[in-house]
């Protein structure tokens, strides 16, 4: 077998013609290897799923987000109206509920006056 170096390569032993298209062959596989995952990364079904995916946990990340602020306004709000032992605290949910009242009357009335005008 014939024996191939490179000119001024000095103190490393010449590959023969067998190594070096054993070194070709070992690269062509693991280039198809590489095109095979590219083209994996690069198919429709396969961005479409990864968008899925980012889609939905930001989704989720932003609906426990909006949980978290919920149950804190309705911690504070429920706060507002016990007191220390968790009773109810008269002198705020009455007033509390007649402006409820008095706002669900007005939006009443006001809807009244638009059918009938």
């Amino acid at each position: 077998m014939a024996r191939v170096g490179k000119a001024g390569t000095e103190g490393k032993a010449a590959r023969t013609t067998a190594q070096i298209e054993a070194d070709i062959e070992r690269t062509r596989k693991q280039l198809a290897v590489n095109l095979d995952e590219l083209a994996m990364r690069v198919h429709p079904s396969t961005v479409a799923a990864q968008t899925k995916a980012k889609m939905l946990a930001s989704v989720e990340q932003k609906a426990g987000r909006a949980y978290v602020a919920a149950n804190g306004a309705v911690e504070q709000l429920k706060g507002h109206f016990t007191d220390a032992n968790g009773r109810p605290r008269q002198e705020r949910i009455v007033p509390a509920a007649l402006v409820g009242v008095g706002v669900l009357l007005l939006i009443a009335s006001a809807r009244s006056r638009r059918k009938q005008g």
